[in-house]
Order: structure tokens, then sequence, then C-alpha cells
């Protein structure tokens, strides 16, 4: 059949109607299509996937301080901390050098020292009942007073007694470290992991503040002037307690007058200050001996540097033993504390006696420190736990007076027995002390364990989930 040459014409009623029958082809550009373009969608192409960097871990230390107000108490404590170590070296080179006399300086310092382990309790107390802003600000204000009558009646030569006075004054300085761990303990209450972290950096900010401190007043009483390490002390003292005060929604709510008796007679604490004693008495009997070592090598510049190491090693221990995720009960990680700084305190006295090397104690000092800061932060945690609610801050100034004595303690029998002649080398004899005292802080935890805890009353619940005992 031929293929039609053009369009079919026929009429239907009364339209005329065109048929094309002819086959289609495509049509060129320009001319007119016969139905519309369907829609061009366009080619989606695969994407590249984006390689996602992965979100870091969070430290415990990060996570700590994301918590909302911490990192500001925490920077004004850090302040109001550095001249707790900055005071005592202070004092001594200040006197020491207008009156020529070490004795009556070491004289006044202990007056202070003294002063301070009785009248720092009540401080904490009067803390706990109305609050640290009410209490820490007026009572830094007195011991800033207290400190520029200090510096007056030695600038001015005015009479012994008014040194002895004037430093006992400054007995009212709060406890910084104390109200920094109630405010941590308020805080992150029942979370025993972030409670753990905390009390460690916590720790190794007292050894990083009293390691630093004692080098800045020596650097600004020597550079200076006498009294210089003092003003500066009560300066950043001031500045320091107005920051930490100043963040009032982390601070803990006061008690106010409560009928609660005194840590000192709930179950277990009393058993824990005398472990806190004994272990001042490794401090103060370390430092002594280091001192009458260094002096005896001829070298007593270097007993600074040798002790600053053992700060170092304590404040890094600390560290890292509140990166630790700790488990078990905290008594028994006490007990292995005390074990491992028994052991660590004999590396000194080894050191002393074998080789008889000044360059070879101090890595021995190092290693040795690396066991004080994990015992105070799990003894610091078992306080907590046994002090009774809302006397958290009183709890630790019980602490640190206990520790204090122990000092004093352990550097009195310390300097006796590096005097003694009875021995045939008393300096190295000496370092067998910090030994005996960490060694018999063992034997007392270890009884106390053996005896059992007394059960937490009711009425002094602890301010965070205690361990499993």
């Amino acid at each position: 059949m031929p293929q039609p040459t053009g369009p079919l014409l026929t009429v239907t009623a009364d339209q005329l109607v065109a048929a094309d029958f002819r086959p289609r082809r495509p049509k060129g550009r320009g001319e007119p299509r016969d139905q519309p373009r369907p829609a061009r969608t366009r080619r989606r192409t695969p994407t590249r996937t984006r390689r996602r960097t992965p979100t870091p871990i969070p430290t415990p230390y990060r996570a700590l301080f994301q918590t909302p107000g911490a990192l500001r108490f925490t920077a004004g404590g850090l302040l109001a901390r550095l001249p707790m170590g900055m005071f005592g070296i202070s004092a001594i080179l200040m006197i020491a050098t207008t009156r020529d006399s070490y004795a009556l300086a070491g004289a006044v310092v202990a007056t202070g020292l003294a002063a301070t382990a009785l009248v720092a309790p009540w401080t904490a107390r009067l803390v706990d009942r109305h609050g640290q802003a009410k209490v820490a600000v007026p009572a830094t204000a007195l011991a800033c007073l207290a400190g520029l009558s200090l510096i007056a009646c030695v600038h001015f030569d005015a009479p012994d007694w008014t040194l002895f006075a004037s430093h006992a004054a400054t007995a009212t300085t709060p406890n910084t470290g104390g109200m920094s761990r109630a405010r941590w303990a308020h805080l992150l209450k029942g979370d025993r992991a972030a409670l753990h972290t905390a009390n460690s950096f916590e720790q190794a900010a007292d050894e990083l503040c009293f390691m630093l401190g004692p080098a800045l007043a020596a650097l600004l009483c020597t550079t200076l002037f006498p009294e210089a390490g003092t003003l500066v002390g009560g300066l950043l003292l001031m500045t320091g307690v107005l920051v930490f005060t100043g963040r009032r929604s982390t601070e803990p709510p006061p008690t106010g007058r409560t009928t609660t008796r005194s840590p000192l007679r709930a179950p277990g604490v009393p058993a824990l200050l005398a472990v806190f004693l004994a272990t001042g008495g490794v401090f103060g009997s370390l430092e002594i001996a280091t001192v009458a070592y260094a002096d005896a090598q001829g070298h007593p510049s270097a007993a600074g540097v040798i002790l600053g190491l053992q700060a170092a090693g304590s404040c890094a221990a600390g560290l890292a033993y509140g990166a630790v995720r700790v488990t078990g009960p905290a008594e028994r990680r006490f007990l292995w504390c005390l074990a491992a700084m028994t052991t660590l305190m004999a590396l000194p006295w080894l050191t002393a006696t074998t080789t008889g090397s000044l360059l070879a104690l101090a890595p021995s000092l190092l290693f040795a420190g690396m066991a004080t800061a994990p015992t105070m932060v799990t003894a610091m945690s078992l306080l907590q736990c046994r002090t009774p609610g809302g006397q958290v801050n009183e709890g630790m100034t019980l602490a640190v007076t206990a520790l204090l004595t122990g000092i004093a303690a352990g550097s009195a029998l310390g300097g006796r027995l590096a005097e003694n002649s009875a021995h045939a080398d008393p300096i190295t004899t000496a370092f067998g002390l910090p030994v005996a005292a960490a060694a018999l802080a063992l034997l007392i935890a270890s009884a106390r364990r053996t005896t059992g805890s007394a059960p937490v009353r009711p009425t002094e619940r602890p301010t965070f989930s205690p361990p499993s005992h």
C-alpha cells in the first residue's frame, strides 16, 4: 500500500478533519514540536561523603570544668592558695634580715602555726554555719591587716612581742582549699567519679602552690625589699578570696546553727585525723632531712630545688590519679596508697645511705613524691564520706590542722635526729624518720579497717554517695 504524501482530509458533520499518517522525524532546532518536551530532571551525582573529624572524647578534667561557675571559683582559689606557701618563708626572711636572728624568725613562724591550729577549726565552723562569702571575706581582711601590722613592727623596730602578736593574728586566714573542696562536693553530689577527679585536682593544686610559693617569696624578698613577700602575698590572698567568694551560685548553702555534733566525734574521723597527723610527720621530717643533707654536702641552696622535685612528682601523680577511674572500696585503696608511700619513702634513705650523692637524691625524691598525692586524695575522699553533712569545710580544716601539727612535730624530731652525735651518720639516719612515720600511718589505717567502720547516722548524711566499704 503506498504511503500517503500529505494529510488526509475528511468532513464529519460540520467540521473538517485533517489526519496525517506520515512517519514522524525529529524536529530540527527552531522547528515547532508536536508535544512539549518532558521536563528535564537534574541528574544527581553521588556527592562525596565528607570525612567527619571524630569528636574528641572529653577528658575527666575537661568535663569537670564544664560545670557552670567551676572555672571562676577555681581560679580564685588558686590565687588565694598561692600565698599559703609564701607567708612562712617571707616572715623568716623578713625577720632574719632585719633582726639578724633566725631563732626569732623561727619562733614567730611556729607561733603563727600554733595559732592557726587553734583558730582555723573555729573559722571553718563559722563558714559552714553562715556561708563562705559572709565569713571568709572579713576573716581574710583581718588576716591581711595582721600582716600589715607585722610589716610595720619589723620596719619600725618594734619590740619582739609585737611580732608574735601580729603573726598570731594571721591565723584567721580561711582554709581556701577546704572551701573549694566543699564546693565540689556540693556541685558533684552523687557523682563519685567526678568528685574523685575534683579531689585529685585540688591536691595537685596544693602541691603546685606550695612548690611555687616559697620560690616566689624568696625572689621578692631578696630582689626587692625584705617586706615584699608578705606584702604581695597579702594582696594575692585578698584578691583571690574576693574572686572565689564572688561566685555565689556554686557556694554550698549555710547550715545555720545545728545540734549536729563536731566532726571529731563522727565515726571514723578521729582515726583518719591520726593518719593525717602521721602523714604530716612524713612531710616535715623529709624536708628537714633534705635540707640538712644538702647543707652537709656543701650545697645548701640546692635543697629548695630538690624539694621542688618532690612536690612536682606529687603534683604529676595527683593529676594522673584523677584521670584514672577508680573502683572498689575507698578504704582498700587507702591502704594500698599508704603501703606505696611507705615503700617509696625508703628510696631517699637508701640513696643517702648507699651513694652519699646529692645528685642521686633528686630522682629518689621525685619518685617518693609520687605516692603522697594519691594518698592525700583518697584520705580527703574518706573524710568527706565520714564528715557529717553541712560540716565538710570544718572537717577539711581539721585535716589541715592535723597535717600542720604533724609537719611541725616531724620537723622538730627530724632536726634533733639530724644533729644527734650518737649516730655514726646522723643526717642519713634522719631519712629513716619519714619511713617510720609512713609505716605508722599505715598501721593506724590497718587497725581502723580491722575494727570495722561504724555506719553513718541518718542525721550525718555525707555530701555524696559514699563508696561501699
